[in-house]
């Protein structure tokens, strides 16, 4: 049988990237992003799961909820960063010393924050998942997001983008 080669160059489809972001850290979440935003850049289609305290990058800080939370609640989300601002180092944090040193090495090397890689990711077509069931546990609801949110879904919606990925990731 016959090879077409031409037949196989119009039923290629872009490659697919999921990713679970499951850590808080500053350091983490940019690796995350930068690899999210090269692979966007190069043509992928690329998901982003957000869940637990990588989903804390997702919450807005100038938007607070309109619906009542209980007690434990409350406490999860007054006490978690209220945005991708407040993430620190996952080593070498010393008391936010190691985390500022870091963001001021970032800004004088001219690597973007994270607030500005989301924005980016965006543009880029990323598809932002967030966790429910994170929400729930975090006390956080979904009012509090940043816009960028394309679906607040379970594991199940994640699953189901990874299945026919190409490359899938835990950060």
């Amino acid at each position: 049988m016959a090879h077409n080669n031409q037949e196989d160059k119009l039923s290629t489809k872009a490659p697919k990237l999921t990713m679970v972001l499951f850590s808080g850290d500053l350091d983490k979440t940019l690796a995350a992003f930068i690899i999210a935003t090269g692979a966007a850049a190069s043509g992928w289609s690329v998901y982003i799961f957000f869940t637990f305290w990588g989903f804390t990058v997702l919450r807005d800080p100038n938007k607070k909820s309109k619906t009542s939370k209980d007690m434990m609640g409350k406490m999860f989300s007054s006490m978690l960063p209220k945005s991708a601002a407040g993430q620190k180092l996952s080593k070498m944090n010393m008391l936010g010393l190691g985390t500022s040193m870091m963001k001021r090495r970032m800004s004088t090397k001219n690597v973007q924050s994270v607030q500005a890689f989301i924005k980016d990711a965006k543009e880029l077509g990323v598809h932002f998942l967030a966790c429910d069931l994170s929400m729930e546990l975090l006390g956080i609801n979904a009012d509090e997001l940043i816009d960028e949110v394309d679906k607040v879904c379970g594991v199940g919606t994640f699953l189901e983008e990874s299945k026919d990925a190409d490359v899938s990731l835990f950060i």
